[in-house]
């Protein structure tokens, strides 16, 4: 994706106009982050203790998420006070995380420049670099899958519902949420990419050398999903049946791709424990993979905080959204696989969300989000080539530049 989007001969003006929806998004960013840091509220207390587990493994060995960075957890066999929502620990293994998260945490430390100061504003910025990549990079893959899919319309609708998100900003620049867009990125990686390596199995070519690239990338997507939420393993079963469903003809290739990527993830999920097998076999035997709680279906706080969640985080993709479900519903053009798999996707994050009520219910948020902006940007777009193309198009570059504008203002007051 990123050679194509940055291949000299393939650039236009959709290229361009996605990079300045990218850059606007990143300065969203930034001005988010330094009023953040104005208010001391970034970094916080248990973003610091994480950054402090990655780099005695970078520097130590030590194992971060293992009793090995966590001995007074795994005396007590309680997170310490301030980590209660968002660590769980159980004899000294995280739950929910794999070193790949504190890993990622620490690296700006690791190759800062000596003369920074850890306390000073530079090396707080510095601090921000992993979430601010993983973010981009998931805006300009959100781009590149939705106007394959659906057109130019399709990506730039779904790559501005993205980038004047409050949900998309505070996910990298707040301290609840730091970490969340990198499993997200993996998450949305997997899937997509997954689809695309099941279409290329109907032409006569060699399973795997053909597409080894697409393997080591659906591999790698699924490591930064699992590395930073175990949970969103869930994701690889996904892609599997999601590429049952496109190459149903090839169901032997179908089961060694998938196979050879499940042994990429894992292979690079082990490196992150420095190959160390004890402490990996019992980091995945205390690993929570599908953390569900049915109680919380029957609790009607959990759909309202999921609504508030949806409205808050996303209020242009809130009122589109209905719009975007009564199309699909009565208007069979739009029922076609491209619709249809972001919205299961997303309806089985959202069920997954609800009865996840603490931690791992918030990188289940963050994705299904990105999800509904590919089916939304999919409905929107066709919806642009009916016969009452200038309603719809009015209003949905209406919706979005409001959508835009309230959240720049809101921004600017922000101090």
């Amino acid at each position: 994706m990123i050679r194509r989007f940055l291949d000299p001969d393939s650039i236009g003006s959709p290229q361009y106009i996605a990079a300045f929806l990218l850059f606007v998004y990143l300065l969203q960013c930034l001005w988010l982050i330094h009023v953040q840091m104005a208010r001391g509220v970034l970094p916080d207390s248990n973003h610091n203790l994480c950054v402090y587990r990655g780099l005695e493994q970078w520097k130590n060995g030590k194992i971060a998420g293992t009793p090995e960075t966590m001995r007074s957890e795994s005396i007590t066999g309680f997170p310490s006070l301030g980590e209660v929502e968002h660590l769980r620990v159980t004899e000294g293994y995280d739950q929910d995380r794999s070193p790949l998260y504190y890993l990622t945490c620490a690296a700006p430390s690791l190759i800062r420049p000596s003369t920074m100061q850890s306390e000073s504003t530079l090396a707080q910025w510095w601090a921000t670099a992993p979430y601010l990549f993983f973010a981009v990079m998931l805006g300009g893959s959100l781009w590149y899958v939705a106007r394959r899919l659906y057109g130019n319309a399709g990506g730039y609708i779904a790559l501005t519902l993205y980038s004047f998100s409050p949900a998309m900003i505070m996910g990298v620049a707040t301290a609840p949420t730091l970490g969340e867009m990198g499993g997200t990125w993996g998450a949305f990686g997997t899937v997509f990419t997954a689809i695309a390596v099941a279409h290329t199995l109907y032409a006569p070519r060699e399973v795997i050398l053909w597409n080894a690239r697409r393997i080591l990338l659906l591999g790698l997507s699924l490591f930064l999903a699992i590395g930073n939420q175990f949970s969103l393993a869930i994701l690889a079963l996904v892609a599997l049946f999601l590429m049952f469903w496109i190459a149903p003809v090839r169901p032997g290739a179908v089961i060694v791709i998938w196979t050879t990527a499940i042994a990429v993830a894992a292979t690079l999920l082990f490196g992150s424990y420095f190959f160390r097998p004890i402490l990996f076999w019992h980091a995945l035997h205390h690993a929570r993979w599908l953390d569900i709680e049915p109680h919380a279906f029957r609790m009607s706080a959990s759909y309202v905080k999921m609504i508030h969640w949806l409205l808050s985080g996303s209020p242009a993709l809130g009122l589109a959204l209905p719009v975007a479900i009564t199309a699909y519903l009565a208007w069979p053009r739009s029922r076609y696989f491209g619709n249809t798999a972001p919205l299961g996707i997303a309806g089985l994050l959202v069920v997954l969300a609800i009865a996840s009520p603490d931690f791992p219910g918030l990188g289940f948020r963050f994705a299904f989000l990105v999800f509904l902006y590919v089916f939304v940007s999919g409905v929107l777009a066709d919806l642009m080539e009916t016969r009452q193309e200038a309603l719809v198009r009015g209003c949905v570059f209406g919706l979005l530049g409001a959508a835009a504008l309230r959240n720049l203002l809101i921004l600017a007051f922000l101090r």
